[in-house]
């Protein structure tokens, strides 16, 4: 039976982010997934300020930024009338460390993580190892694990979900996952076509509004992602057919240039925080506790900061002899800021980019507006699309 401190489910950028975490702090981790590598998954591609942070402390920064896009201007767009309304991360370089979104693919994240974790004295991955079942005996977890076919015997002290959102270690505690789900689909397509020709002054990430159908533009290093919603209703082959996708990108561009694409992808999007975090030695983190659109990119980073938070729980439980209790305390300040902040942010975000812009029906456009043109509430709302206010109003989470 193969045994660690620490036996994480799922080898995504979570995953991975938290077993480097817990293996520079000296507890042997071990990360199982039941994929071949760590998959390619275009969805995530922005690193907030205050994530980059963290990333810094680890010395992992400057790597990942050599690896992506700096990108200091979001912009909020009106379709029909061309406005902008632009806010700069630089305006915070007084308080921010990294004052920028970085754009660059989750997928690069993990694989640069789980190739580091593959090096160190105090972890390693492994591959094609899907978890069948875990049970709680005493003070270990025990887990069954497939690996083609063949049945593995592992256990731990403490064993971490961030298996996703159709995450086995959240259904099979039988952990409550409320919300909802929206009722179009989200369509991103990637394109290696300079779409920046296509509009006035495009910055790397871009938030278009209207109410028929908005999108989002955002640079990466390998391409362009467009995301438009579709409906719920048009079959997935239609959807990717080179036709329907020709027409979304004369809409979007207002052209009927050929564009061609490298990547396509339809998935549900979904507003979902679980009633608990932690259930005695075992913890859920990522997408497996929560869930929300990506308007904002925080999903992926709300992720990461779960697993910066659980690696110093289980740094003073497991090295320092602190109490178990400690667990709770992540429990209450991840789902507080998920509940209080994320959740409502992000519908917020959504609420505005189905508006008009129109000032007889627009209040989210009339709020940014004057937000915008205010010099402190500009900067609180900065602080607040960082994610840097989250994680101070986390800290005094008791």
């Amino acid at each position: 039976m193969k045994s660690a401190n620490v036996i994480i489910i799922g080898a995504g950028p979570v995953g991975t982010f938290a077993a480097y975490c817990l293996a520079e702090y000296g507890i042997d981790t071990l990360v199982l997934e039941s994929e071949t590598t760590c998959e390619t998954d275009m969805r995530a591609s922005t690193f907030h300020p205050s994530t980059l942070k963290y990333l810094d402390n680890l010395d992992l920064a400057n790597e990942l930024i050599e690896r992506g896009l700096k990108a200091p201007i979001f912009q909020y767009r009106i379709r029909s009338t061309d406005e902008v309304l632009e806010f700069d991360l630089q305006e915070l370089d007084d308080v921010l460390d990294f004052p920028f979104r970085l754009q660059c693919e989750q997928y690069k994240f993990a694989r640069m993580l789980a190739e580091k974790l593959d090096n160190h004295r105090h972890s390693s991955v492994l591959f094609n190892r899907k978890l069948i079942k875990f049970t709680e005996e005493g003070n270990k977890v025990r887990l069954d694990v497939d690996h083609h076919g063949v049945n593995e015997q592992y256990q731990c002290d403490y064993l971490i979900g961030a298996d996703g959102a159709n995450s086995i270690v959240r259904r099979n505690l039988g952990i409550e996952f409320s919300g909802f789900t929206y009722e179009e689909k989200f369509f991103t397509l990637s394109t290696e076509k300079p779409l920046e020709d296509y509009f006035s002054n495009l910055s790397y990430v871009n938030y278009v509004s209207d109410p028929e159908e908005w999108f989002v533009l955002l640079k990466a290093p390998s391409a362009w992602r467009i995301l438009v919603p579709v409906p719920q209703s048009l079959d997935d082959d239609l959807i990717k057919s080179d036709d329907y996708v020709t027409e979304i990108f004369s809409r979007v561009l207002n052209s009927s240039d050929p564009i061609e694409t490298i990547h396509r992808t339809i998935y549900r999007v979904h507003q979902r925080v679980v009633n608990k975090m932690r259930s005695q030695r075992i913890i859920l983190a990522g997408d497996s506790a929560h869930l929300n659109n990506p308007l904002g990119g925080f999903g992926m980073n709300g992720g990461l900061h779960d697993a910066w938070n659980l690696a110093e729980k289980l740094d003073a439980i497991i090295n320092h002899k602190k109490e178990m209790d400690l667990l709770d305390l992540y429990d209450r300040q991840r789902r507080t800021i998920m509940n209080d902040f994320i959740q409502k942010q992000t519908i917020r975000n959504k609420k505005m980019i189905e508006e008009t812009g129109d000032e007889e029906y627009s209040s989210e456009w009339i709020r940014m507006r004057n937000l915008h043109e205010n010099d402190n509430e500009r900067r609180g709302y900065m602080l607040r699309q960082s994610m840097t206010q989250s994680l101070i109003n986390e800290a005094a989470i008791k």
